[in-house]
């Protein structure tokens, strides 16, 4: 019988790999980042578990990271079409570079970071494609909360998404100041 594919969908850790993060890459089958990890360590924490990680890099990447992952990433799974870059806007907004990409050959499911603002929606003028930004679940940022997005694949089908919500993302970092 087929199991369905669970993936954990972040971006924008910006060197954070608290354990609020990381507790959550074992329930889940893939691991998916849409860039400014920041530093190698929640790469590394990812690799510990031994699952397929998908990325890209993002603006304030070095090097060590960009070695490891592309600027654009296509790829299919479970029957999906998939296009992640980290910079790339959202429906009625793409940057133009995107949209050329977007119209030449549309996925099924377009994911991007960059924003730090979560959003799931479709483009009715892209034959309906799905767009994700997961938010940011770092602590570097303009964002209030810090998210990541979860959701299911099976045989051409993206089920049950939803966000996980990690925290503010100043908690425990600046002082009560009331």
């Amino acid at each position: 019988m087929r199991e369905v594919k669970k993936i954990l969908l972040l971006s924008d850790t910006h060197a954070c790999s608290e354990p609020d993060i990381t507790r959550h890459f074992i329930n889940y089958d893939e691991i998916w980042h849409a860039g400014d990890w920041g530093n190698l360590t929640i790469y590394e924490l990812m690799c510990i578990h031994g699952k397929p990680i998908k990325g890209v890099y993002g603006n304030i990447d070095g090097q060590e990271i960009r070695q490891i992952f592309p600027l654009n990433n296509y790829f299919e799974c479970e029957g999906i079409k998939v296009y992640m870059t980290h910079i790339g806007g959202y429906p009625g907004k793409y940057n133009p570079k995107t949209l050329t990409e977007l119209k030449k050959n549309t996925p099924d499911l377009f994911i991007c970071g960059h924003s730090h603002i979560l959003r799931v929606m479709r483009d009715p003028n892209l034959q309906n494609m799905l767009y994700m930004n997961p938010g940011a679940a770092g602590r570097h940022g303009f964002h209030n909360m810090r998210t990541m997005l979860k959701f299911n694949l099976d045989n051409g089908k993206i089920s049950d998404v939803a966000v996980i919500e990690l925290g503010k993302r100043t908690a425990g970092i600046l002082p009560d100041l009331q």
